[in-house]
């Protein structure tokens, strides 16, 4: 996304289907984000009442949705112009 945007590399765009899934996946994914050595600079929406978690690691900003607010705030198309990456092909 550098070609777009000088503030982040990659979005990380997922769905829980419930709040307390959307936290457990924002804290797998923070454990193994620091034990690579990148810490989170802060992290949003994990009160038990939001319905999307946001955690940004610099380079990296994850984004964890319940499907609603997925489909409302519809980042794939905000962010369209951005090659997608698929990490299923990445090994």
């Amino acid at each position: 996304m550098t070609k777009i945007t000088s503030l982040f590399d990659y979005f990380i765009i997922t769905t829980a289907t419930n709040r307390r899934q959307m936290n457990a996946i924002a804290d797998e994914v923070n454990k193994a984000m620091k034990s690579s050595g990148s810490p989170p600079f802060g992290r949003e929406g994990a009160d038990g009442q939001s319905q999307w978690v946001v955690a940004d690691y610099g380079d990296v900003v994850l984004h964890v949705f319940t499907p609603d607010a997925r489909e409302l705030y519809d980042l794939e198309n905000l962010w369209a112009d951005a090659p997608q990456v698929d990490w299923q092909s990445i090994t």
